[in-house]
């Protein structure tokens, strides 16, 4: 920070806050926009309308009071239902989105809350211009023959745009210009339900003239700065909708791996279409895909690939025209087999002179090409009169192949295979084994002994197993039973992994990092394939996961001065198994107390009459049963609650000396009186571009009231530095939490900074001074400190924004005060920019808008005057403003343009009128660069 530091801070004291709530206040909140709007108006008196080009930068800030300092949100409703990601929330004072769409149109909400009162909210409607190119599409119809020759043709010329706000057409023929009448040949439909987005242009019984070249515009009439956009079509006895051919089988069959080219061709429309290709049900091209014109290209073809695909041709001419074919890819998938025994017998067992089935099934594409074959021993089975090889129709998809064997003989055990392959090859067979002996029987399940009542604990891998016999051994399912109650049902039918059913080959059920929802009921059962096809056995398994007690708070800090009285709570929410809970409370390492619960409780406490400096520490409490412990943790600690800075000071800033300026730093405590009393403060403050803390202590000599507003005055600051400033309260038990805040420099008038503005609020009075050579002072006040004696039926009885507690400049008119008397304010000096200042041309000075508030209320009121002073060569004083006369009893805003061209100063001028009720006060001065903004009257 430069010069000896220390020496150069200035403490002013502290400012005695009103006991209690003191500056604590609910938050406000004011939305305020920045960057590229077109137009921003108020609409029914609370909603505020922002306009943007599509492509530009939408910048809103919420800006906010209210103490402490309010967290800040911005959310959205969208403008469309398809808008869904504009509900997530923005926790930021600036909104920023960067190249806007259409889509990001709608309201936007910023809401303020610091926990005192109800959130602030404010909205704003952000409204997102556009102007699409226009489209022309043409459409014709053709009336009935009139002898053998003659057809009566009439065209539509049908203009679109997508645009916000609706969007205004003209049609051009050639250069010349088409309106309704202006061609008995030509009728023109304004746009109607279509909320401006369509024009037609009907061309009745067309004509030799009626084929030229048509031009349809499409405006906005500029708004936002979008100009017109037009697009161009040309009408002959050639222009015809488009027709296509596909030049490839449908559908086309294909093996994996192959590549396969789709060719589409126009075979008619003018002007030329343009063709694309597109999958069925919107779904993407294979990413691999080549497209050339009409032609479309994959190479290595895969099974997902298979599809109905479309040729589309355009030419904005009648209906598009399309076209369609479904590739197919060879392929043979889920084998499966099953063994019916001769359903008239009670028993399932094979036996010698039954009746046996085998049957296959298999999914094919394309179904037609599925064949099957049979081999008994590895050698080829033809149908007989005992072996009857049957095949379901092929058009049947999947395709089965059943053999039965009739009568069974011993000579018929033996493996037997039924082999599946498609008729034009390509892709590989699958065969299935199934082998039929004495040995040969169907399934029976049991659960192990002991297996099926399972406890587990939480994160434990646990195996659910069913011993299935039988030759062929089934598949085993796995699937949940639903517990009794809808709520129950829902949530206990999916398996761990998220599926109604598992298969198991094994017979086992792996459940790893096993949790509680994982409780309940399972079912095994043999399946009905690759296996006999018979009446599911099945058998039911109990899982019980056991879990350690879920316990509140898990981890709570409370602050505590030294010699008070506290209670611990730690509350059980759920545990299993719910008996014989125990409870241990400690400090640190060392052991306090422990228990055990009753049926009827579900919580302990642990209670402290005095803390002594030994009782700080951490507090823990464990509840455990059979699977674990659950932990209450509490952080007993005297540390003192953050600082909360205090950021609407009034006129914070001060310039100092032309290098340095000074800031008034406040703030108020967190809870004061819920530690031990705040002895001093820690203040440390850096530059942001360096590293290095500058330190030192503000001492407390007394006890701080909640709400009391704490001052220092920050001076030597550097211009045009910014600073990080942090606070930390100190207290017997030792340092409290810090709080840090940024300090930024702005200058009074400057083009790239903040505008200039005093409300007078502090006795600095934002470095006005009073003229020497006037007759009398302007004097500094406020409601709440008026003399009771002032004279009635003149002056304000407020300042500007309604506060009593407001301060306000304004003359007293009262004795010895002579009529005409003149009383002078003088504004700082203030420097013009040297980038403007350094070029000769006096056009290029900055205009600066110079406003401020008057209340102008009594019969005797004199006049009002301000003068722009400038500092040249000589000092020259211009009247920019004046007024004479009783304005009424409110206060009114005047704005005037400036142009300086020098250093300036703003001289206002209060003078006497003719008797005491003559009071004339100003409140809220500002000076910002540029044009002022809707000036209100009385402004010139």
């Amino acid at each position: 920070m430069g010069l000896v530091f220390g020496l150069l801070w200035l403490f002013t004291g502290f400012l005695q806050g009103v006991h209690g709530q003191g500056v604590y206040a609910p938050p406000t909140v004011r939305i305020v926009h920045s960057g590229q709007a077109c137009n921003v108006e108020e609409e029914r008196y609370s909603e505020r309308v922002y306009t943007i080009r599509e492509g530009e930068t939408l910048e809103l800030q919420c800006l906010v009071t209210g103490h402490p300092r309010p967290q800040i949100r911005w959310t959205k409703t969208a403008g469309g239902a398809s808008d869904r990601q504009g509900d997530s929330s923005l926790h930021n004072e600036t909104l920023k989105i960067q190249t806007i769409t259409r889509h990001q149109g709608g309201r936007y909400y910023c809401k303020a809350e610091n926990g005192l009162g109800s959130p602030a909210i404010r909205s704003i409607r952000v409204d997102v211009y556009y102007l699409d190119d226009p489209v022309i599409t043409v459409h014709q119809s053709v009336g009935e023959a009139k002898e053998q020759f003659y057809f009566e043709r009439t065209v539509f010329l049908r203009c679109v745009a997508n645009s916000n706000p609706p969007v205004h057409y003209t049609w051009r023929r050639g250069r010349e210009v088409l309106t309704q009448g202006s061609d008995s040949g030509v009728e023109i439909y304004e746009p109607f339900f279509t909320q401006g987005e369509t024009k037609i242009l009907k061309l009745k019984n067309l004509r030799p003239q009626d084929y030229a070249d048509y031009t349809c515009i499409s405006s906005v009439r500029n708004v936002c700065g979008i100009g017109d956009k037009s697009a161009h079509f040309s009408l002959n006895n050639r222009t015809a909708p488009p027709s296509i051919k596909l030049l490839l089988d449908d559908p086309l069959v294909v093996n994996p791996g192959e590549t396969i080219t789709l060719v589409c061709v126009a075979s008619g429309g003018d002007p030329p279409p343009t063709l694309t290709w597109v999958k069925a049900g919107g779904e993407e091209l294979p990413k691999r895909s080549v497209i050339n014109g009409g032609t479309l290209t994959i190479p290595g073809v895969t099974v997902d690939d298979g599809g109905a695909y479309s040729c589309v041709a355009s030419n904005n001419v009648g209906n598009p025209a399309k076209k369609s074919t479904t590739i197919l890819v060879r392929g043979l998938r889920k084998g499966r087999f099953w063994i019916t025994p001769d359903p008239y017998h009670n028993d399932d067992n094979i036996q010698i002179g039954r009746e046996v089935k085998i049957s296959c099934q298999v999914e094919a594409t394309p179904p037609e090409e599925l064949q099957f074959s049979w081999l008994k021993n590895g050698r080829p089975l033809r149908s007989s009169e005992r072996m009857v090889i049957t095949h379901t129709d092929t058009d049947v998809s999947p395709g089965t192949t059943n053999l039965d064997i009739i009568d069974l003989k011993f000579t018929d055990f033996g493996t037997y295979t039924c082999v599946a392959s498609l008729r034009n090859g390509g892709i590989p067979e699958i065969s299935i084994d199934v082998n039929i002996s004495s040995t040969t029987v169907p399934p029976e399940l049991t659960v192990p002994r002991g297996r099926s009542h399972l406890i587990a604990q939480e994160g434990d891998t646990v195996d659910l197993q069913c011993l299935v016999s039988g030759k062929p051994k089934p598949i085993i399912l796995w699937s949940r039973v639903e517990e009794s109650g809808a709520a129950a049902a829902a949530a206990a039918a999916l398996m761990p992994d998220g599926s109604a059913q598992t298969e198991s080959y094994d017979g086992v059920l792996r459940i790893n990092n096993v949790t509680r929802e994982m409780s309940g009921t399972y079912r095994c059962q043999t399946s009905q394939y690759n296996g006999f096809n018979v009446k599911p056995r099945e058998a039911l398994i109990q899982l019980v996961v056991q879990f350690p007690p879920t316990v509140e708070p898990v981890y709570t800090e409370i602050r505590q001065a030294l010699g008070r009285a506290f209670s611990l709570t730690c509350r059980l929410l759920r545990a299993h198994p719910a008996r014989l809970l125990r409870y241990e409370w400690k400090l640190g390492s060392r052991l306090l107390t422990v228990g055990q619960f009753s049926d009827q409780k579900d919580d302990t406490s642990y209670h402290v009459r005095a803390l002594n400096r030994e009782g700080y520490g951490e507090y823990t409490c464990d509840i455990t049963n059979e699977a674990g412990a659950g932990r209450c943790t509490f952080l007993v600690t005297g540390k003192a609650y953050p600082p909360e800075f205090y950021y609407d000071t009034y006129s914070a800033l001060w310039q100092n000396r032309p290098r340095v300026y000074g800031f008034k730093l406040q703030w108020t405590q967190m809870e004061p009186n819920a530690v031990d009393r705040i002895l001093a403060y820690r203040l440390g403050i850096r530059q942001m571009s360096q590293s290095r803390w500058w330190e030192q202590e503000i001492p407390m000599e007394a006890t701080i009231q909640k709400g009391e507003l704490l001052t220092y005055n920050l001076t030597e600051l550097v211009k045009p530095e910014s600073y990080l400033v942090r606070l930390t309260p100190i207290t017997r038990y030792g340092e409290g939490d810090a709080t840090e805040r940024i300090i930024t420099y702005s200058a009074p008038v400057n083009p790239h900074l903040r505008e200039f503005q005093c409300g007078f609020e502090d006795e600095a009075l934002c470095l006005f001074s009073q003229d020497k050579t006037d007759e009398f002072d302007w004097t500094r006040h406020s409601a709440a400190t008026r003399d009771t004696k002032y004279t009635p039926n003149t002056g304000p009885s407020s300042d500007h924004t309604g506060s009593k507690q407001g301060f306000y400049m304004y003359i007293e008119t009262s004795r010895p005060r002579l009529e005409g008397d003149k009383a002078r304010l003088l504004s700082p000096t203030f420097n013009m920019n040297s980038k403007t200042t350094s070029s000769s041309s006096v056009n290029n000075n900055p205009t600066y808008c110079f406003a401020f508030f008057y209340h102008m209320y009594g019969k005797h009121i004199g006049a009002l005057n301000v003068f722009l002073r400038q500092k040249g060569q000589t000092v020259t004083d211009t009247s920019v403003w004046s007024l004479t006369g009783n304005q009424g009893d409110r206060w009114r805003q005047a704005k005037v343009n400036i142009h300086p061209t020098t250093a300036f100063q703003m001289v206002m001028e209060g003078v006497r009128g003719a008797g005491i009720e003559g009071d004339i006060a100003i409140d809220d001065v500002t000076i910002e660069e540029g044009e002022c903004k809707d000036p209100p009257p009385n402004s010139e």
